[in-house]
């Protein structure tokens, strides 16, 4: 009796003549280390200062604030903060190191496709790879050294939805459970979660690669062993969610949106993300946002186009899954980002392209996989097919990529960047100003602080920077008018006030003004030395107010003990009180000590001795 020739399914995959993984994943690290060059030496950028490993957490014990101490860091990632502990450890504030790991950690992902799609049997498992290596949707992700919780939580991620494929095909062969390889797949998920909780959305996605190979779902065998997975997901979910509002600060108006807002503000961000990777033009690091109003009905159209296309797919579902199955896959790993939870970036536009780093893989699949179908139909050889492809599309990716990687090489090319596709960032041109500051432009600075008070008047951080910068300027009125402004629009802003108090004390006549202002500063924030210091300043110009001076002067030392100013003070107020002089001493030669070039302490010093 003759055997029927099977078919090859995801576990018998025809692999003869196909490049070996390893030498075209060498080839894909060596095309994405040339897109990705111009980022490599590229400065830290916009909040890296506070996603690299601080001080701080490098001393004893830092590792462990690092997983079991909530605002120890910007968010609750210790997987990718353990990470970035390491290689601080390995070479310390070297840019090189972090950007060239994140090339290594986005090639290795693009490897990890190119064996899931061999695994579920897909052609075009290359062309899937290199189109994510050389998109430049990902620049963000992969220029941007805060971006490692994306590269390093989809190299998690897709080895976890290897594993549990893994543990798919092992069920058809027997009925013994893997319990070894199941445990492996959750550690897995559990370091992507970890990481960045977008992956959360795994389970889901399994459930979904499931439907699309068998045509249904199986209780026992699908939904069932990933019930855990979907309440570590809950729990991570939540937890994100609750940090994002709590320690970083995703909340107030700019986050006020209705349901209905944020279900047509998600039907336009799918679009949106889908435009961009079907034609990635005009990217820029913080694209305009929206003004999502329901009244509008051409906020609708992106909604009811997802709806209509969901629908098609669904009555295509006995011809073909695999649509269906590619914008679910798509739209349910953007769910996170899809405005229906608050993220801190939502103050400033509703999309950005390290969203969907994650999600764009559905999308690159699927492509790449309808592309070496059609190859296949219209009879062209399949290598000469893809590999003409390949020079041409991956080619014009790649070029974008290196020019879009350009603007990633320091803070100013960055937010000029920003500026010039988008003129109404408000953010990019405070930031712009800032970073002009630092590095003496000052003029320059103002101007741009200007813009971002135009774009968003109502701005209290502004207001204080732009008064500091004309105050460097000599316009002493205008930082008076800006910073006080800067507590009208924020009495919290406590920097603005301590500002506005030593530029009161410095103006003829307004002194008195200063000492509410340093009270206020003083109570809110008690344990810093300098607040504590210049209000004992203010204090001793008032002779009933001298005993007060003293407290606030000593209150210093107990803060910063190094502190000479504060020991200097107590010294000249102690030598003008009557019967104190005596206690001055002590002081008058701490100070010394710690400044020796201080005079006008050893004439005093030598005078009480005498």
């Amino acid at each position: 009796m003759s055997r029927q020739r099977e078919k090859p399914t995801a576990n018998s995959i025809q692999t003869k003549g196909a490049v070996p993984l390893w030498l075209g994943w060498l080839g894909l690290l060596i095309l994405a280390l040339i897109a990705y060059y111009p980022a490599v030496h590229g400065a830290m950028l916009w909040d890296d200062n506070a996603h690299v490993t601080t001080p701080e957490l490098l001393l004893p014990g830092g590792l462990a604030r690092i997983w079991f101490e909530l605002g120890a860091t910007q968010q609750y990632y210790p997987v990718l903060h353990s990470a970035f502990w390491l290689e601080h450890h390995l070479w310390g504030d070297a840019v090189e190191g972090y950007h060239c790991l994140n090339i290594l950690l986005h090639t290795l992902s693009a490897g990890l496709i190119v064996l899931l799609m061999r695994r579920l049997a897909l052609p075009g498992a290359w062309l899937g790879g290199a189109l994510f290596a050389l998109h430049p949707v990902c620049v963000e992700s992969v220029a941007w050294i805060s971006e490692q919780k994306n590269t390093l939580s989809t190299v998690f991620y897709l080895l976890a939805m290897l594993t549990w494929l893994r543990i798919d095909a092992q069920r058809d062969q027997t009925t013994n459970s893997t319990w070894r390889t199941y445990a492996l797949a959750t550690v897995l998920f559990i370091f992507a979660a970890l990481t960045k909780t977008v992956t959360v959305t795994l389970p889901a996605a399994l459930l979904v690669i499931a439907w699309w190979r068998r045509g249904k779902l199986s209780l026992r065998r699908d939904v069932i062993p990933l019930l855990p997975w979907f309440a570590l997901a809950m729990v991570g979910g939540l937890m994100t969610a609750w940090v994002e509002r709590t320690f970083i600060g995703a909340e107030g108006e700019f986050f006020a949106l209705s349901w209905l807002q944020r279900t047509l503000l998600a039907g336009k961000v799918v679009w949106f993300y889908l435009g961009k990777l079907v034609w990635p033009a005009d990217l820029v690091f913080i694209y305009p946002r929206w003004e999502m109003v329901p009244t509008v009905a051409s906020h609708f159209i992106g909604l009811i186009a997802a709806i209509v296309t969901l629908v098609g797919f669904w009555l295509l579902r006995h011809r073909t899954r695999g649509p269906l199955a590619a914008a679910l896959l798509f739209g349910g790993t953007l769910f996170p980002a899809l405005g229906f939870f608050n993220v801190y970036p939502f103050q400033y536009s509703y999309v950005a392209d390290h969203f969907q780093y994650l999600a764009a893989i559905a999308i690159f699949v699927s492509g790449s996989t309808g592309f070496a179908q059609l190859v296949g139909k219209l009879k062209i050889t399949s290598t000469w097919g893809m590999g003409s492809a390949a020079v041409i599309v991956l080619g014009l990716l790649g070029t974008q990529t290196w020019r879009q990687a350009h603007e990633y090489q320091d803070n100013i090319t960055l937010y000029r960047a920003t500026l010039a596709k988008n003129p109404t960032c408000w953010m990019a041109a405070y930031n712009l100003g800032l970073e002009l500051v630092e590095t003496g432009h000052t003029q320059d600075a103002i101007a741009s602080y200007e813009e971002a008070l135009r774009l968003r008047p109502e701005y209290a951080e502004v207001h204080a920077n732009l008064a500091m910068a004309l105050l460097s300027q000599g316009d002493q009125a205008g930082a008076l008018t800006h910073l006080q402004r800067a507590v009208d629009l924020k009495p919290t802003l406590w920097q603005a006030r301590a500002n506005l108090a030593n530029v009161l004390m410095s103006t003829p006549g307004r002194q008195a003004e200063a000492l509410p202002h340093y009270w206020r500063v003083a109570i809110q924030e008690p344990s810093i030395a300098w607040v504590r210091f210049n209000l004992g300043y203010a204090l001793q110009a008032y002779p009933a107010y001298r005993q007060a001076a003293l407290k606030q002067f000593h209150a210093a030392l107990e803060i910063q003990p190094a502190y000479w100013e504060a020991d200097y003070s107590i010294a000249l107020l102690l030598i003008n009180m009557p019967g104190r002089q005596r206690e001055a001493i002590p002081h008058l030669e701490k100070a010394i000590a710690l400044n020796p070039d201080l005079g006008s302490a050893r004439e005093l010093l030598d005078q009480l001795r005498r």
